[in-house]
């Protein structure tokens, strides 16, 4: 998920609340969310 903390958009875990990246821009967080999903599922797909 992705929230906006003092003026920077921060990338965040829903179940730990673990973050991921603070970025300057939405775009930079979408980006950086896209590629924690990515890498997330790509674990599940080798099994």
């Amino acid at each position: 998920m992705i929230k906006k903390i003092k003026g920077f958009y921060v990338v965040l875990s829903e179940k730990t609340g673990r973050r991921f990246g603070t970025y300057k821009t939405l775009a930079e967080a979408k980006k950086r969310l896209r590629q924690v999903e990515f890498f997330k599922h790509l674990k599940k797909r080798k099994r």
